[in-house]
């Protein structure tokens, strides 16, 4: 009588649940029909108009996936505190839109809110803003203050104003991870820690308290050779040479003191901007140049997200008739399984490159990394999809985006030929396994395990300390994970293991490196990947086809709603709503940094404990 009782409850809260679901999706379709009945909310650009190029959001080469519906509560309520991602293509493909639309002549860099961004990823818009500038039109940068990666975008502006109060931060590249070793032993923690590599500095965070030489001494070339670049871009196309680079606290601290502190007359006599102007005097230079819009409060302009609206169908069309190059991307932390857009599922990115594999259209695949790695067992589920389709006859390019290292560089190895920018952070090639015990833990708890088992094998939990055979055990599988990735790689680029190991052992490279030791053939970006690509399969003529996973009829209805409606009228005030979360807001700050450290631990899903995973790629900028 009780099991019916609780079956009857679910049954009732089951049918609840679909009700309520199916009553929103109609109200959904309702608002989507009304939106396009009456909307008046046309953009148009007036035929003498600034873009303003506001990117505010992080730059990536694929969109992590977000429920429509709890992203257009988000975007009704204002909720969100993350900017939405920009995808860097669409920047690519709006600023290549203006150079040739004869409405746009000046390019308004607005980058207040654009976070970090790698250099490889800033590298390909600065091409495109100097294809801007090489038709005659004019690119002009303006801000209260500049970051790093915000300066590397302004610095090729014909002019950088800067807010009298303002300033330039460019401090160099560093990484300072968090090391745990001290907190886990308090907290009666035992760390089983399984590595081959010298380099392999990715599991130090959970077994020292601060950064081994080794990792230092590989982390100090390529941090270095990638400040280099940096450096020598700017230089570039700025009236200073590399020695105008702070890079001592003396040398800094004597500039400063000679304008007493001012730090915006110090950006401009060391030439880092142009001017030193408000924005009102930066609002009537932009009218003078290209007059005032209806209102005649402001100067003719149209932003980014109303510009790539214009610039990019709503709806992808793929001509059946032409052979193509498909793109898979491939952004993320690699686990076992499957995983949505935005992150790398052994299953399901495979399932991407057996879609292409499938299509007789596609006649060459491009796929395109921005990876550190992650679970072994999954990427060679990937693998070993790529070389199905070199065995079908469809050539693949490995297309390096800002890190493809580790797991990443695993996936990569058996494609025809590796491309990457010379700022790519690649190699780490090497394994590790980590298992983590609590029986310590759980005994100041007064908490313990005991009993029986048939096999000394059975047993294994981590509410009891770890067999040490069983560890040697897992010792020899990482191991063998090892010599199979060096196995792995030297087949792939006509090596030996041995030749592999020296040049591998955990080791990052940024790609400059990597291509003369033999693991990057050659340096460009995910257009020159294209374009490989489509030479590799003699192709003349062809389209470029993003592999993207395939959305359910409710989600790609509700996808298209929320790209042409607002909900906001629906919500009503939203004062309260916003405090609330302001305070929220305050308190989620205080654990942001421990929480973007840990998170990753969600994706160590590896079946056999065994991961190739660079968690040193990420740096601060």
């Amino acid at each position: 009588m009780i099991a019916k009782l609780f079956k009857g409850l679910w049954a009732g809260i089951n049918f609840s649940r679909r009700l309520v679901l199916n009553f929103l999706f109609v109200l959904l379709v309702i608002l989507f029909i009304v939106s396009i009945a009456s909307d008046d909310n046309e953009i148009n650009v007036a035929d003498t108009s600034v873009l303003r190029l506001n990117l505010n959001g992080p730059i990536v080469e694929e969109k992590v996936y977000v429920d429509p519906i709890e992203a257009a509560i988000n975007d009704a309520t204002q909720s969100n505190d993350e900017p939405a991602e920009i995808l860097l293509d669409d920047i690519i493909e709006v600023i290549d839109q203006a150079t040739e639309d004869k409405r746009i002549s000046v390019i308004l860099l607005d980058l207040q809110k654009m976070p970090s961004a790698h250099l490889n990823k800033l590298k390909q818009i600065t091409q495109a803003l100097e294809r801007f500038k090489a038709s005659g039109k004019k690119v002009i940068a303006s801000g209260y203050y500049y970051s790093q990666a915000q300066y590397y975008l302004a610095a090729h502006a014909d002019e950088i104003s800067m807010h009298p109060y303002g300033g330039v931060e460019i401090q160099g590249f560093g990484m300072y991870p968090l090391y745990f070793k001290d907190a886990l032993e308090k907290l009666g923690i035992t760390q089983h820690i399984f590595r081959v590599g010298t380099f392999k500095s990715a599991v130090e965070p959970f077994i020292r308290n601060d950064m081994s030489d080794a990792a230092k001494e590989a982390n100090n070339v390529w941090l270095g050779a990638l400040w280099k670049e940096y450096k020598q871009d700017v230089a570039a196309v700025r009236p200073f040479d590399e020695a105008n680079f702070d890079e001592t606290m003396d040398v800094f601290l004597a500039k400063m003191q000679a304008v007493n502190g001012d730090s915006g007359k110090y950006a401009l006599e060391h030439q880092w901007v142009d001017s030193l102007k408000t924005n009102q005097q930066v609002r009537q230079e932009l009218i003078a140049l290209v007059g005032t819009e209806e209102t005649g409060k402001t100067f003719n302009q149209v932003s980014f997200k109303e510009y790539l609206s214009l610039v990019k169908p709503p709806l992808e069309f793929d001509n059946p008739m032409t052979e193509k190059v498909a793109v898979v991307v491939a952004r993320g932390t690699i686990s076992d399984g499957e995983r949505k857009a935005g992150e790398i599922g052994g299953d399901s990115t495979a399932a991407l490159l057996r879609k292409a594999r499938l299509d007789d259209k596609i006649k060459a695949v491009v796929l395109r990394i921005d990876s550190g790695g992650g679970s072994m067992f999954a990427s060679e589920v990937i693998r070993a999809e790529v070389l199905a389709l070199k065995a079908a006859g469809k050539p693949v390019v490995a297309s390096m985006s800002s890190v493809a290292a580790s797991g990443g560089y695993w996936i990569a190895s058996a494609a025809n030929e590796i491309w990457a920018a010379p700022s790519t952070i690649t190699g780490s090639i090497g394994v590790f396994g980590n298992f983590m015990t609590f029986e310590n833990t759980m005994a100041k708890l007064g908490v313990y395990s005991d009993g029986v088992a048939t096999t000394e094998m059975a047993g294994l939990s981590i509410a009891r300390p770890l067999n040490e055979k069983m560890a040697q055990v897992i010792q020899l599988s990482v191991e063998d994970a090892y010599q199979r990735f060096l196995e792995v790689v030297g087949e792939a680029r006509n090596m030996t293991p041995e030749q592999v190991d020296s040049i591998a052992q955990g080791r990052v490279w940024i790609a400059s490196q990597a291509q003369e030791l033999g693991l990057v053939d050659k340096l460009g970006n995910k257009q020159d990947a294209i374009k490989a690509a489509a030479e590799l399969a003699k192709l003349d003529f062809y389209e470029v086809k993003t592999i993207k996973q395939s959305l359910s009829a409710e989600e790609k209805l509700i996808q298209d709603i929320f790209g042409n409606a607002s909900i906001r009228s629906l919500i009503g005030s939203q004062s309260t709503l916003q405090n609330a979360l302001s305070n929220q807001a305050s308190i989620n700050g205080l654990v942001k940094q421990l929480t973007t450290e840990v998170e990753g631990l969600k994706d160590y899903n590896d079946p056999q404990g065994i991961y190739a995973r660079c968690l040193v790629c990420n740096i601060s900028q």
